[in-house]
């Protein structure tokens, strides 16, 4: 791995600044690298049961009947629970996250391979796995509907006919820009290109799949529920909302998560179903999932299927951009984008071009496949708006056989336009796209490597060079503009300095591998003079921390990372009122330095923030109005969302023999603003660039005719390894936001939009002499053979 525009070598760590210098190490790891983390299924209760759940062998099948006489008879089983017996509950439906309803158990008919149809909760594990073997359910299998495209035919069978008067498979429709507008640009373009774009269906794939551990106490009438959720406070509404038990008696732990990637956001009816397995029983209820049933039935990401039109001049200007999506929402609407926003981000397809005119129309349907649509690595739907962009440009580039970073250059935004307001009502706050792509020519050597490719095809050698630039939309939270389910997402802080300086921040984000404990001591540390070592960090916990909407759509650390800069700031202008006092002298009259006030023009007349905690905490007189203690607690509402960008250069060789596609080289140069800690940014890339090589070439969750998962395993679903990738070659430049409290425009995780768009341009690019214009995901070895001989793909 190669980063340039680090800190000198030898450059040593200082907790006087701790933001941007040096490479601290996470806090956290110590307790990961010795087997001392504990996740759900560490948690083990006095007198715990354990949940297993049937699931619906076939993906479309109106319920004839379920006998669970076997099941109850088995000695070690305390319960069996069917639909039926959610129904007389009332908790047989549960709200998801985009104001529809889903199915908890069965009750009328399976509408998706995998889905949940009873629970049975034994002694252990493996009691209640052989008990699921014991329950008889019969079903008619009716014809599933998994191809998008079909799903809204003439005739095509209607999935969701539980909802009233509902006869079609539509879900909703959604648009932005002018359509109008966009339609007079294309009149007058010297060149129109289109292109059919398919992003198929893939999975965040977690190392920890999902689970949860439900406590309810009948006495106290209080359920205390561990679970892998990225989301505590908004599951625990939720909860409140379904099972009818007061909020305030219900807490919601998320312990170490082993990696979310939005996997972790929506609320699974197993989570629901340790919930009443825990009430039928009276006792705790272990609920974790298995590798399969996280592929088959947990919240799934992308799968759209795109038109992509462009407009322009004969000499390369870019006048406009128009698509039509349609979004395959499986069975049931559980996506977990803000309400204003039921596609998420996707408005930003614009990118980072200054148009006239841009338009899309998206359709979103219901197909016989798991609900989901989650921000997997991205921010809500960005990197499908990504891809459309940057292929639909190359498409271009290809047509007036301009080179593609010679096209981009010429249609970026410039500088002196932000803010930028884009066709479709984004308001970007900042941005220097050219010296970004200039910089990641400069490190990819991008003219020696058309040289390169020159040579090679002469020889007949498949050698592709492909680019991408993205502008994304990270930091969801105006509350003006989005809540989910009425849910603002303003994120809450709060901070306490004990008497020995040491400090405690609580945060309202939940961490999920991203080095939260780290970043936010050291935002902490930077603020108010604190070692970062000095201040813990907690979080996951709705009891112990203030209310916020969560861990997503790369929000953490624009958001909550502000708020805990913020609070900072107000216990230090606390902290100065005790200085005033301590040193007898106004307030206005004393000079902050990292760690300390000293009287104006008197250095040597100075107390720390640690003299000051002290005072604030003991006896002795405070200055009036004062009292006592330095703590502080905030709700941060951020005027707006921030607009990282970067650029990708990605270098493969295609064996014409095997069409086997070797990702040589990856060049990805970011403007994340600040860099709070340039490690974890590395950490943050380097995953991301990882996940695109696998949508890229290998992972995707397929149907057959029947509806069955082909992508149940991961001897089917295939992650990259250290063998697919190369070496990353990371480089940075920064362009502060006016806008954030930090300076910053994010953390690195919004660096995982680029890297789809610029491997597959770099496939077709080494495609070319064979013709071709593109290529649908994932590119393995047989699509990219039928591609060199004009053959077609089968479907998604």
């Amino acid at each position: 791995m190669t980063t340039v525009g680090r800190k000198p070598a030898g450059f040593e760590d200082n907790d006087q600044h701790p933001v941007g210098h040096g490479r601290m190490l996470r806090k956290e790891d110590p307790r990961f690298v010795r087997g001392r983390g504990r996740y759900v299924d560490d948690v083990q209760l006095p007198g715990m049961l354990h949940l297993a759940i049937l699931r619906a062998p076939v993906a479309h099948a109106k319920l004839v009947s379920i006998d669970t006489t076997a099941a109850e008879a088995h000695p070690k089983v305390k319960a069996v629970v069917t639909g039926a017996t959610l129904e007389t509950l009332s908790l047989a439906w549960m709200p998801t996250l985009s104001n529809d309803v889903q199915a908890v158990l069965v009750t009328d008919k399976v509408r998706f391979q995998g889905q949940e149809v009873a629970f049975v909760v034994a002694e252990d594990r493996y009691a209640a796995r052989d008990a699921l073997e014991l329950i008889d359910v019969e079903y008619d299998v009716l014809d599933p509907v998994v191809d998008v495209r079909r799903a809204l035919a003439k005739g095509a069978p209607v999935i969701r006919d539980d909802l009233d008067g509902k006869t079609d498979n539509h879900c909703f429709d959604w648009e932005t820009g002018d359509a109008a507008a966009t339609e007079a640009v294309f009149a007058k373009a010297d060149v129109v290109v289109s292109q059919d774009i398919v992003y198929p269906r893939v999975h965040p794939a977690p190392m920890e799949t999902c689970g949860a551990v439900a406590d309810f106490d009948p006495v106290e009438g209080r359920l205390t529920l561990w679970s892998t959720t990225q989301a505590p406070h908004a599951h625990r509404t939720l909860y409140a909302l379904v099972a009818g038990l007061p909020e305030h008696k219900i807490r919601v732990i998320a312990p170490d998560i082993g990696g979310g990637f939005g996997n972790k956001v929506p609320i699974y009816p197993g989570y629901v179903c340790a919930v009443v397995g825990s009430i039928v029983t009276g006792k705790p209820v272990k609920w974790m999932e298995d590798r399969s049933e996280n592929l088959v039935s947990t919240g799934f990401a992308r799968d759209y299927v795109m038109r992509g039109e462009i407009a322009a001049t004969r000499d390369g200007r870019i006048l406009g951009l128009r698509t039509h999506v349609l979004a395959d929402h499986g069975a049931f609407n559980g996506t977990a984008a803000p309400v204003k926003y039921p596609a998420g981000f996707f408005g930003v397809f614009t990118g980072s071009y200054d148009l006239e005119a841009a338009y899309c129309h998206m359709t979103a349907v219901y197909t016989n496949k798991a609900p989901g649509g989650v921000a997997y690595a991205c921010s809500f739907r960005i990197t499908e708006a990504v891809y459309l962009v940057e292929r639909i440009v190359d498409c271009l580039a290809a047509e007036l056989a301009m080179d593609p970073v010679e096209l981009r250059l010429k249609n970026f935004i410039r500088p002196e336009q932000f803010p930028y307001t884009t066709k479709t009502g984004w308001v970007y706050d900042s941005g220097d796209y050219e010296p970004t792509m200039r910089k990641a020519m400069e490190l990819a050597g991008y003219e020696d490597l058309r040289r390169e490719q020159a040579e090679k095809r002469a020889r007949g050698e498949l050698m592709g060079i492909g680019v991408s630039f993205f502008t994304e939309a990270v930091g969801a939270g105006p509350r003006k503009h989005m809540d989910i389910l009425g849910l603002g997402m303003a994120d809450g802080c709060e901070l306490r300095v004990h008497p020995t300086g040491k400090a405690v921040v609580r945060l309202s984000v939940q961490s999920q591998g991203q080095g939260h404990e780290t970043t936010f001591a050291q935002i902490v540390g930077e603020e108010l003079g604190i070692p970062p070592a000095d201040v813990d960090v907690v979080h996951g916990d709705t009891d112990n921390t203030p209310f916020g909407l969560g861990t997503y759509g790369s929000r953490s650390t624009p958001v909550s990372g502000a708020a805990a800069a913020l609070v900072a700031r107000k216990v230090r202008d606390k902290a100065r009122i005790v200085a005033s006092g301590m040193l007898e002298v106004s307030a206005d009259d004393l000079v902050w330095e990292k760690g300390s006030f000293h009287v104006a023009g008197d250095p040597s007349a100075a107390v720390t923030i640690q003299d000051i905690a002290m005072r604030a905490h003991g006896g002795g007189d405070l200055p009036d109005g004062y009292e006592g203690a330095l703590e502080a607690q905030i709700t941060y509402n951020p005027p707006n969302l921030t607009y990282p960008h970067g650029a990708y250069i990605c270098v493969v060789d295609v064996d014409p023999g095997t069409a086997q596609v070797k990702v040589r080289r990856f060049v990805a140069v970011d403007d994340c603003g600040t860099r709070i800690n340039p490690m974890i940014i590395e950490g943050q890339i380097h995953g991301g660039l990882t996940d695109g090589v696998g949508m890229a070439l290998m992972e995707i969750i397929a149907f057959d005719e029947d509806g069955n998962c082909l992508g149940g395993s991961l001897m089917d679903y295939l992650l990259p390894t250290a063998m697919e990738v190369p070496d990353w070659e990371t480089g940075f430049t920064v362009t502060p936001s006016p806008h954030h409290p930090i300076g910053a425009k994010g953390v690195g995780e919004s660096a995982t939009v680029g890297s789809p768009p610029a491997i597959v341009n770099a496939v077709v690019d080494a495609l070319a002499p064979f013709g071709v214009r593109h290529a649908d995901m994932p590119l393995t070895p047989s699509r990219v053979w039928d591609a060199m001989r004009g053959q077609a793909r089968p479907p998604i």
